[in-house]
């Protein structure tokens, strides 16, 4: 989801308020979930027990996290960094379905139907993650209904997101393909301001090309052209919309 540009990195801001101070570091994580929307109606007891049952893991850029078809037996929220969520084609092609960065989840599937993981999941930047098993993490929806509601709507949000992305990708051309993949990575990590969006790490043109369901060549080329057109600004790695809604309007 957009944020607001002007608004510092969640967990970051915690440590800078909470570093050197009395408060335990299971509390300081009880701050982090707070913001994690499954977990936005619980309260501070709770959230803090949901801190010391879970744990704290550091992966680096690469680094695989899941694999497709491993069995499921832990739910994972991202502390910090951005991962990428994908699927491999009968032709052994890499589709990413999604990038994820902090406060966001996933497992969650396997977890709920007790099946092999739908997707793998790898680290496109270094990344702290919060994990919680299997056991912990269905106690937990049994316990706290309010839980399980915000997990449906989300899982429902997503669901409706997969289908609009499909609808886009099979219906428009390779330029339009392009634009669809922009608009959903400035959705999931881009940053607004006064109309203008930024993606401060733009991933690499072969993922967008994954994607997009379509080549590095024409990524390269479609952003360039929309970069002379002022529809988009390119600075090494960071990306603006410069006219977010205008954007939004002619390729959404």
């Amino acid at each position: 989801m957009l944020s607001d540009l002007s608004t510092p990195i969640l967990w970051n801001m915690i440590n800078l308020n909470y570093s050197g101070g009395p408060m335990s570091t299971a509390t300081i994580l009880s701050e982090f979930l707070l913001n994690v929307p499954i977990f936005a109606d619980l309260d501070a007891e709770t959230l803090e027990k949901i801190s010391n049952v879970g744990k704290r893991k550091f992966y680096e850029k690469e680094s695989v996290i899941l694999m497709e078809e491993d069995s499921g037996s832990a739910f994972f929220v991202i502390i910090s960094g951005k991962v990428k969520v994908s699927r491999t084609s009968n032709d052994g092609r890499e589709v990413i379905l999604t990038i994820l960065s902090e406060s966001d989840f996933f497992g969650e599937m396997a977890i709920l139907d007790g099946l092999k993981r739908s997707a793998s999941v790898t680290a496109i930047e270094d990344s702290e993650l919060f994990i919680i098993q299997r056991n912990d993490f269905t106690n937990l929806l049994r316990s706290h209904p309010e839980v399980s509601i915000s997990l449906l709507q989300e899982l429902t949000s997503r669901l409706r997101a997969a289908d609009m992305k499909i609808k886009s990708l099979s219906l428009k051309d390779a330029e339009g393909k392009v634009a669809a993949v922009i608009l959903q990575i400035a959705d999931e990590i881009g940053k607004i301001k006064q109309g203008i969006v930024e993606i401060e790490r733009l991933p690499l043109q072969q993922d967008l090309a994954n994607m997009a369901g379509t080549s590095r060549e024409t990524i390269s080329r479609t952003i360039h052209s929309f970069a002379r057109k002022g529809l988009l600004e390119l600075d090494g790695s960071k990306l603006r919309i410069l006219n977010y809604e205008k954007f939004k309007e002619n390729f959404g």
